[in-house]
This record gives C-alpha cells, structure tokens and sequence, in this order.
C-alpha cells in the first residue's frame, strides 16, 4: 500500500506537519502564524522602514555581507534540515546554500552602487531622478530551492531599503525559520521578519493595505491571486511563477548528445525546477535515436536511484498527468508507475506518441516526466514549442545559427536557451510572460522592482543668491 498524502504532510491553520519524503518519518511540526502575529509583524516592519531606508546604502551592503557570512557558517545545517524537509540530496542542498550565500554577497555589491540618471535639460538646472525605496515587502518563497531563492529575494528587498517580511513555503517551514533567525540576527530589529504557515497564512498577508510589493516564486493560480489583491492594496507585483517549458531537437544534432540535454533538463531535482524541461519536440530525421538515448538515460538514473519528489501530493498530481496520458494512448519507454515502498518516489519517465491534448503536455507536471512528440519539422515543432499559456523559459537544440535566430525571435517566453538547458552569465535576467509571471525576478534589475523612481528638477532662484527674487509669490 503506497502512503497516502494526509500520512506526509498536514496543514491546518493551527500547524504544519513534515514528514520526510524518503522514509515517510516525522520531522516536525511547525506552528503556523496567527492573524494577530501576521498584523504585529506588519506593523512592525513598517514602523522599522524609516530608519532602515535612511541607513546609508553603504551600510546596508555591509551587513547584507554580514548576513552572508552568517548563513555560509549555518550551511551544513540548513542543507541537512533541506533534505529532511524536501528530500533533495545533501550535495545539491548545500549547493543551493552556496548559490544563497553568492546571492547576498552579490546584492550586498550591487546594491550602493544602484543609482539614479542624470538628465539633459536647461543649462542652469539640474535634472536627476533618485531610486527610493518601496516601503514594506512580502516575500513568498518556494520549497524547491528554498535557501537561494529567498536569498535572492531577501538580498534585493533589504539592500534598497525596503523591510521584509518573508512567508517560505509550507512544505519546509524548518528551513525557512533557521533561514530567518540567521540572516535577522545580521539586522536591526524587524528589518526582516519570517511567518511560518500555509495558504491561509499567505492569504492574510496579501489582504494587507500597509504592503508596498508583493514578490512571489511559486504556481501560477498563487501567483494570479495574489496579482487580483494587489489591484485592491495597490501593491507591486514581482512573480515569477509556474512553466511548461519545451525543448526543440532539430534534425541536424547528434542525437546521443539532445537526449542528454533532454535528461539534465528534465530529471535535474526529480523535474522540480521551475524551468525544468516539461515537454519535448524532436524532429522525426533524428527521433528514433533520440528517444531510445533519452530512455536510457532515464533507466540509468532510475538504477542509481533519483530523488523523491517532496510529498505525495505532488506524486498524485505527477502520476495522474502521467496515467492520462497513457489513457490516452501514449507509451512509456521508462518508468511511468507508483514504486512500491515508503516515500514520495517516482521514477525518471520517457513517454512517446504524446499529444498536446494530454495534461502531461500542456500542464506543469514539475516532476521527472519527459513526454515526447516526433515532429515533421522545425516550424512544426517551433509552432507547437510556442503554444500555451506559460512562458517562462524554452530550449533550442540546433546546429543552424538561421533556426536558432527564428526560434528567438518566436518564442513567447522570458529566456530562450540555445545548446545549453541550463546555464547562463552571472547577472541575468529575465521577465517571465503570460501566467508564468510578471518582472524582473533576479538580477541586478531586480533592484529596480524594488525601488520606485523620483525626478528632481533643480533650477536656480533669479539673482543667483538663492533667495526670493523681490516681489515673487509667496
């Protein structure tokens, strides 16, 4: 009998209960914030601000390097509480607290040196616009990098002068509290704040008037509510939310070499990265060869054993998408069935002969599943590959720099990948489109969605001195 979802994790309004996704044990349980500790934390960061936004930028940065240090001396710790909470591998989990650490340590850098522009306007004036804080910010965060992600968040939010109160995910409240009590004790008092809860925690914190943004990694229907309130608070939105990201094979790569690509992007954390590959579209010149790599590939992480998914629940949503496309009438080559045993396992998936009217392939499945369709060409495929209502990012795989240019120039998302799943120069960016979000969600431009722009126009007084001019209006 496979464990069912309520044996792994429990929310209530009250607490949150965590069981390990690899043995099914207990972790923890987590109180969950009250509505009066969401009100008192709120009050609280917006009575901090002022003096927060009047520390000199130099400073900030100072102890954001500060915070850092803290958080690369808890690694070990949060990297263990990570793996008991998310069963992601200890490695990759202290990898995600060095990408934490590398993320202060960059805003700490970028942050006193965001400025404003000078303006060209009459000779005898000064024109300049001034960044300014936002005010209060909320932070959403979600469980699949916790430590990086709200890193970034964090780092940006507090490095401009904005105070935060930071909400992680109610899949690893243990991560998200030590997170917090590290990185606060680098600040003054309740510049930064963490809530521990779930959906009704995080609901409460969007009915908020007294927030100045909302920034939210996490699935889109979250993501569009929390768009809806903020029409009502006024706050700014920065999201960065759910993807059902294609990869293109084109007929003229080595196919041995595609399937590896296809395998990194989509069995990389068991399929739980938020640009993992989440369908596939291969020529037929190079298909057959693909997809047997492919399979293989997934057969040898299934030997060596890939890592749990988090919880049931989200196995339930993996297995149904999976299920009903082979209802309706594709093939697994690998895997595609519940392991019998304790834990959130499920096996890295190849399916063939797929269709776009199965979920598997117009959904976000977020778990290893790579479900295949043979194309007759790369228009074919490059017209299939920009449908949908996601558009977070896309890969091309391709030897022709004319396809490579088209598929740029076509597809509707915020990151368009050639030769290379994952990747990319240090201090990207990127504006996600349709329901995958809204913003720049990282980078140095991620200093900008945090801050709000003031113009200064600076003319000289007639008779140079500064005072009134004899006869001026008072």
């Amino acid at each position: 009998m496979h464990t069912t979802t309520q044996d792994f994790q429990t929310t209530t309004q009250d607490e949150l209960t965590i069981r390990n996704p690899r043995t099914g044990e207990l972790v923890g349980r987590f109180a969950s914030a009250r509505p009066e500790e969401v009100a008192q934390a709120m009050e609280a960061a917006r009575a901090a601000q002022p003096a927060w936004s009047a520390t000199p930028p130099a400073e900030r940065g100072k102890l954001l390097h500060a915070a850092a240090a803290a958080l690369d001396g808890a690694a070990a710790e949060l990297a263990e509480i990570n793996a008991r909470e998310t069963g992601r591998p200890a490695e990759e989990a202290r990898a995600g607290v060095a990408a934490g650490v590398a993320t202060l340590e960059q805003y700490a850098e970028l942050g006193p040196v965001h400025r404003g522009r000078s303006l060209r306007g009459n000779t005898l004036a000064a024109d300049y616009t001034v960044a300014e804080p936002r005010g209060v910010a909320v932070l959403l965060t979600p469980w699949n990098d916790p430590v990086a992600v709200a890193c970034g968040l964090i780092g940006a939010a507090l490095v401009t002068g904005n105070t935060a109160v930071h909400k992680p995910s109610e899949r690893c409240p243990g991560v998200g509290e030590r997170l917090g009590e590290v990185l606060a004790s680098a600040f003054p008092a309740d510049v930064l704040q963490t809530l521990t809860g779930g959906a009704d925690v995080g609901s409460l914190l969007t009915q908020q008037m007294n927030v100045d943004v909302f920034a939210h990694v996490g699935s889109s229907d979250s993501g569009a509510r929390i768009a809806r309130a903020a029409v009502l608070t006024g706050a700014h939105v920065i999201r960065e939310n759910g993807g059902n990201d294609p990869l293109l094979v084109d007929e003229d790569v080595n196919p041995t070499w595609a399937a590896e690509q296809a395998a990194i992007g989509a069995f990389s954390n068991s399929g739980q990265i938020c640009t993992s590959v989440e369908r596939i579209y291969v020529h037929r010149a190079v298909a057959e060869q693909f997809c047997d790599a492919l399979a293989a590939q997934a057969r040898t992480r299934n030997r060596d054993g890939i890592a749990p998914l988090v919880d049931t629940r989200l196995r339930e949503t993996v297995d149904r998408h999976v299920s009903e496309a082979l209802r309706l009438g594709a093939r697994a080559l690998e895997g595609g069935t519940v392991p019998d045993g304790p834990g959130a396992f499920y096996p890295a998936t190849v399916l063939l002969d797929c269709t776009d009217s199965m979920e598997v392939m117009t959904e976000e499945t977020f778990g290893p599943v790579a479900p295949v369709r043979i194309v007759a060409s790369f228009e074919e495929g490059l017209q299939l590959a920009a449908s949908g209502r996601y558009g977070l990012a896309a890969t091309v795989l391709t030897g022709s720099i004319a396809h490579a240019q088209q598929a740029i120039a076509t597809l509707p998302v915020g990151t368009v990948k050639v030769n290379n799943v994952f990747g990319g120069a240090p201090g990207g960016s990127a504006q996600p489109r349709g329901e995958s979000g809204q913003g720049f969600g990282y980078g140095p431009e991620l200093l900008d969605e945090f801050t709000r722009v003031k113009v200064v126009h600076m003319a000289a007084a007639p008779g140079g001195t500064g005072a009134p001019a004899e006869g001026a209006a008072e």
